[in-house]
């Protein structure tokens, strides 16, 4: 499969328009054309000893979750390590691309994931993703009425020449006993103004309303998890059940105030990776993430809510092998696709 085949494949799996707009997501790294991809390599950080192993294994294309290019890099030496991948990279033909929080908000990604170490549960996404376009053709929608005169042809003859517009529909009304004409019309931002002038100009503004349209929310689809177990279940069984799933012989645990290990949890609030914007002032009997910032930790212990932090990317990095065989059948087979074994989290109880 050629390199523009596979990213436009990867791109309709999980699309990069759900990622958070201040991540750097997509084809990082790509050799020069043509570059046919046989093997297809996931890892969840792309460190250098994930790129020697990338090597070893002849890769032609890095699926790396989190970006290793993500801060702009003004010149690629040999001097720093992320320079270096680039380098490796280009040398040994292998792309590098990343989906980083497009995965974490698609309803077959690394949150929906990470639901499973809790048991049987129903679950919505914490933070809900909007669709990349409005309903209509435009951003705002556009309502006023009008006397059924002449005047009110000039002002539609006017405004169907305003670029921008759509969706312009007139509907017979009646206001305060008298038979006048409804109109309604989507517009854009930049038309919204000449509109707004033109009705203006003909005394129509007071009777004019604007409402500001709303991108439709995908369902299942967006940012960390709010979990409610089918059974309410004992915190120390949670804990069980975690490094099970995670297969993790540790976690770190915050007990929330007035609770005990066998206090039980019936709902559960979940982000993979760092969580604590995503999890701050839900409701819930338990956050699980990778990692929250001490003052978010105690503000959650204070309000009842107890905290189990796994490290970052103990969160994430199970995944990848559920991803593997989604993209085997995504792709149809088509390429071999691998897990790093190299990978793994930066962090170890010494």
């Amino acid at each position: 499969m050629n390199l523009g085949e596979l990213v436009s494949a990867l791109n309709d799996f999980a699309s990069l328009s759900l990622a958070e707009s201040w991540d750097n997501v997509g084809l990082l790294v790509e050799p020069s054309p043509p570059h046919t991809v046989n093997t297809l390599f996931l890892t969840n950080d792309l460190t250098e000893e994930v790129m020697e192993e990338a090597v070893q294994k002849k890769a032609d294309l890095i699926l790396s979750y989190h970006p290793p290019i993500f801060t702009p890099l003004k010149r690629v030496t040999w001097k720093t390590w992320k320079e270096r991948l680039v380098i490796r990279a280009l040398e040994h033909r292998i792309g590098i691309y990343s989906p980083h929080t497009a995965y974490d908000a698609i309803p077959h990604g690394v949150n929906n994931w990470l639901t499973k170490g809790l048991g049987a549960c129903t679950f919505i996404p914490l933070h809900p993703s909007t669709a990349p376009s409005y309903p209509a053709e435009g951003t705002h929608r556009v309502e006023f009425c009008a006397d059924n005169t002449e005047h009110l042809d000039t002002v539609l003859s006017k405004i169907k020449g305003i670029q921008g517009i759509s969706c312009l529909t007139t509907l017979p009304a009646r206001v305060e006993g008298e038979e006048q004409t409804r109109v309604t019309l989507s517009c854009s931002q930049k038309a919204l103004l000449e509109v707004v002038a033109l009705l203006s100009q003909h005394s129509l503004y007071h009777k004019t309303e604007i409402l500001l349209l709303q991108k439709p929310l995908l369902p299942h689809t967006g940012m960390g998890r709010l979990c409610t177990l089918s059974e309410p279940v004992s915190l120390s069984d949670i804990i069980k059940r975690i490094k099970s799933h995670l297969k993790l012989p540790h976690i770190r645990l915050a007990v929330g105030m007035g609770k005990t290990l066998e206090s039980p949890v019936k709902k559960a609030a979940l982000c993979a990776g760092s969580g604590s914007s995503i999890l701050k002032g839900m409701e819930a009997d338990l956050y699980l993430t990778g990692e929250m910032s001490h003052h978010d930790v105690l503000d959650a212990v204070a309000n009842g809510i107890s905290v189990i932090l796994c490290e970052h990317s103990n969160t994430e990095r199970g995944f990848l092998s559920e991803l593997r065989d989604m993209l085997a059948v995504h792709l149809q087979n088509k390429i071999n696709i691998i897990v790093s074994e190299k990978d793994r989290d930066p962090l170890q109880v010494a």
